[in-house]
């Protein structure tokens, strides 16, 4: 951003292609994140979000462009140490926990860098997982397996278990999907709470809903069929004319609150309801 040390960049794309059996996935993507900042990635499905993401943690070599990370650049640095210092959040993460794993186990793997864990605990580890289920309120889970959680207290244990190791960097990958509204909704204030304030950590979050924006996340980047719609300050990309850059002309944009939804012109739910 304006004004911001180029020492401070924790994520930087430029020029970033990505191309898939001749398909644009990614379409030269120049993107800035600095230290401190809580950004949002937002579009339709479709749209690059995922692609994004997948670059940044090394999962999908750049067609052409470059991505840096922590201050180090991709091709040039051990990416596995760089990914070791990044906590990411994600439904497909989830999907890998076995069932057996408790939720004192499921910190632990964080804490490990592994999925699952195995092994014999320390007593600082310990100590640590005390800690964060306190942090998290969910101490009276403990020793329950992740067969029995429902799907809040699972989210909730993949924010501790991303948090737990003390990352310079959090990716929060559509935490919110299968929530109901309701467990939704309560999901989110435990996620305002427990990120702590703007500047302690970066957080990027990565959402195709505008409900799901919560008033910490200040900078966005819109992205539609692998292209950047816009970027910068939340304040001048949450407007109409945007929103619908993005998701198409039928979308209308309301302010709720401290946030915004969006609804499909001529029907009453919001964009993505069934």
């Amino acid at each position: 951003m304006v004004g911001k040390s180029p020492d401070s960049r924790i994520i930087e794309a430029i020029g970033l292609t990505i191309r898939r059996d001749g398909i644009t996935l990614l379409d030269e993507l120049d993107w800035c994140v600095h230290a401190g900042e809580h950004w949002f990635i937002l579009g339709p499905n479709g749209s690059g979000k995922t692609t994004l993401l997948n670059a940044l943690l090394g999962n999908l070599v750049p067609t052409s462009g470059q991505v840096s990370m922590l201050g180090k650049t991709y091709g040039e640095s051990n990416w596995d140490k760089i990914r070791g210092q990044v906590g990411l959040v994600s439904n497909s993460l989830g999907r890998r926990v076995e069932p057996y794993q408790l939720t004192e186990e499921v910190l632990l793997s964080g804490l490990r860098g592994m999925v699952n864990f195995w092994g014999r605990v320390q007593a600082r580890e310990a100590s640590a997982v005390t800690a964060m289920m306190e942090r998290l309120g969910v101490a009276a889970l403990k020793g329950r397996p992740w067969a029995v959680l429902s799907q809040g207290e699972r989210q909730r244990l993949l924010i501790g278990r991303a948090l737990i190791a003390d990352p310079k960097l959090l990716f929060l990958d559509e935490p919110c999907a299968g929530l109901d509204p309701v467990a939704r909704e309560s999901f989110l204030k435990f996620l305002q709470k427990t990120l702590g304030a703007p500047g302690e950590l970066s957080a990027v979050l990565v959402t195709h809903h505008v409900e799901e924006i919560l008033p910490r996340f200040k900078y966005g980047l819109l992205l539609r069929q692998g292209q950047c719609v816009a970027t910068g300050p939340k304040a001048d990309l949450m407007t109409p004319q945007i929103m619908r850059e993005a998701f198409g002309p039928k979308v209308i944009l309301n302010s709720v609150g401290q946030g915004w939804e969006l609804k499909v012109r001529g029907r009453p739910g919001m964009l993505g309801e069934s």
